[in-house]
């Protein structure tokens, strides 16, 4: 870089840690494998005033063993670093926990079956709410109708998104409280609501839910992720997704509990300074998440270049390359990051010509300094993963969708035919690229599960995709930070935040995705930290104990 060029970088803003102050108080912890950089075969770690002061070995350890304030037999477990959920709607997934959860429905009659027991245990709701119906993957393939959701509820409001949460039914009862909702884009008499009559419906919906739901919903949605080992989440909330009191109530209840920490992104366009202003009052670290280009592609409404093999359209677009562009510079101009909710190619390439087109406004470099992100990011191409290297895009992406729909008989391949379905989620190309990643699970669509999310993209369905279990770690606990412009955490290294997990696991391996990667980084001679036995079938870890900057979160009963 030419020192003119170095001159143009503006100072990057880096998130502050936003979880409460450090336990002062000094920790060794021994006996253990301990998964760190700084040396490849620890088994103790010291940690000071919220941060890891030192890792190495057993016999080191000794001498630290007189001046800590407390010394954990860690008895064999494994410690790594706390993982980062990069894509988390809290609120709705701590519903889901609480309220009617349809994912494990195996036929639309099981569904309704559910959603009457639910609506007899909870008569003084004033809206029933549920979440993750999933169709495609019913015998009958047709979701349930409005009468049979109005007699299975006896005739009270509900409102029911599908996994995606691009689409929903909802009873008659609810509908009638939305005024003029029969005229809205996407409103279908007996057909599930998409566009703008789906939001209105989710509004009020969400607009009954009390601050006691609410806050009730977020601290199990908090406790769940501790009980993970998730460290970090980050929220992703905006105007169509939930409002302003659920997500700065969420950021208030993280900054003043003891739990995950929980950076925000707040999904609204910023077109000058005011708005920029206002995201940063509202607690959010960038204008990005659920920003909405498109939709998604079970609801037949992520935007594609070509149609979908199972319907006559290409989906819906919602922006545009010049409102990305708009967008990406008003953002990066006033020290914002910026982001993008895209799933279909012709979603996918809309940010990348938007994100160029402000690249040639304010300069390369400065949009490669502000580490724009696109979430989820499925349909790409050679030439868009080559377009998101060359800008310095993050790719915060979700491989419990692989797990869960992809394969030769999932609903990609029913979606977009099996050839194109095939092209989806390519983590491989990516980190060939340079492209860094961010894991998550998008929750409630699918679940917090981050080791089955390492195991997701480990195992990936389209084998040529796969990426060693090591690349999956680090994209689910370093990758996340990177991902809000810190490079110092996510690690277990002399100087990173103290934010680790403690784990039950079998005998650890070093995993590769197949004979294509290099033999010499599963040699143990090569000095690379091992990890838990991730094969399909395999037993996961178990999660023991959850610290944040040093302060335990959770600590599993009994242990």
């Amino acid at each position: 870089m030419s020192s003119e060029s170095a001159a143009a970088l503006p100072a990057r803003t880096v998130a502050p840690l936003s979880t409460g102050e450090p336990d002062h108080r000094t920790v060794l912890l021994r006996g253990g494998e301990v998964h760190s950089p700084a040396d490849p075969f620890a088994t103790a770690m010291v940690v000071e005033r919220g941060h890891v002061a030192w890792v190495g070995s057993e016999g080191a350890a000794d001498a630290f063993a007189a001046g800590v304030d407390e010394v954990v037999d860690l008895e064999g477990a494994l410690v790594t670093p706390a993982f980062t959920d990069a894509h988390v709607h809290t609120t709705a997934t701590g519903l889901a926990l609480t309220g009617l959860d349809l994912s494990s429905a195996a036929t639309r009659a099981e569904a309704l079956a559910a959603v009457r027991a639910y609506a007899a245990s909870r008569p003084d709701d004033d809206v029933l709410l549920g979440h993750g119906w999933d169709s495609a993957r019913w015998p009958e393939r047709t979701p349930p109708t409005r009468a049979e959701l109005d007699e299975a509820t006896g005739g009270r409001p509900l409102y029911l998104p599908r996994i995606d949460v691009h689409s929903a039914v909802a009873t008659t009862a609810l509908l009638d409280r939305i005024p003029g909702v029969t005229g809205l884009d996407g409103y279908h008499p007996d057909a599930p609501l998409t566009a703008a009559a789906h939001h209105a419906v989710r509004a009020a919906a969400h607009a009954a839910i009390t601050p006691r739901q609410r806050e009730e919903a977020q601290r199990a949605a908090l406790h769940r992720a501790a009980s993970l080992g998730i460290g970090t989440l980050h929220e992703c909330g905006g105007p169509e997704i939930s409002d302003e009191d659920d997500f700065t109530s969420l950021l208030k209840l993280a900054r003043e509990e003891a739990g995950p920490r929980v950076f925000g992104y707040w999904a609204e366009r910023v077109t000058g300074p005011k708005d920029a202003d206002r995201i940063r009052e509202l607690g959010a670290l960038g204008a990005a998440g659920d920003l909405f280009v498109d939709g998604a592609l079970g609801s037949h409404t992520a935007c594609l270049h070509e149609p979908y093999a199972d319907a006559p359209h290409t989906g819906t677009g919602h922006l545009d390359a010049a409102d990305v562009a708009a967008h990406v510079v008003a953002c990066t101009e006033a020290g914002l990051q910026a982001g993008f909710h895209a799933i279909g190619d012709a979603a996918v390439t809309a940010v990348v010509e938007g994100v160029r087109a402000a690249a040639a406004k304010v300069g390369l470099a400065r949009i490669r300094a502000a580490r724009h992100r696109v979430e989820h990011a499925e349909m790409l191409t050679p030439e868009t993963i080559a377009a998101f290297a060359e800008l310095g895009l993050t790719a915060s992406v979700q491989p419990a969708f692989d797990a869960l729909w992809g394969g030769e008989d999932g609903m990609y391949a029913e979606r977009l035919g099996a050839e194109r379905a095939r092209t989806l989620n390519p983590y491989a190309a990516l980190l060939r690229a340079g492209v860094p990643l961010a894991f998550g699970s998008d929750s409630p669509v699918t679940p917090l599960d981050p080791w089955g999310t390492v195991r997701a993209a480990a195992f990936h369905r389209t084998p040529e995709h796969r990426v060693s279990a090591r690349a999956a770690f680090t994209a689910h606990t370093r990758g996340g930070w990177r991902a809000i412009g810190r490079d110092d955490a996510g690690t277990l290294v002399p100087g990173a935040p103290a934010d680790y997990a403690v784990w039950r696991t079998d005998e650890l391996v070093v995993q590769a995705p197949d004979d294509r990667v290099a033999r010499w980084s599963t040699d143990p001679r090569s000095g690379t930290p091992g990890l838990p036995d991730l094969s399909p079938g395999a037993e996961l870890p178990v999660c023991l104990r959850t610290v944040v900057f040093g302060q335990t979160v959770f600590v599993r009963p009994n242990e």
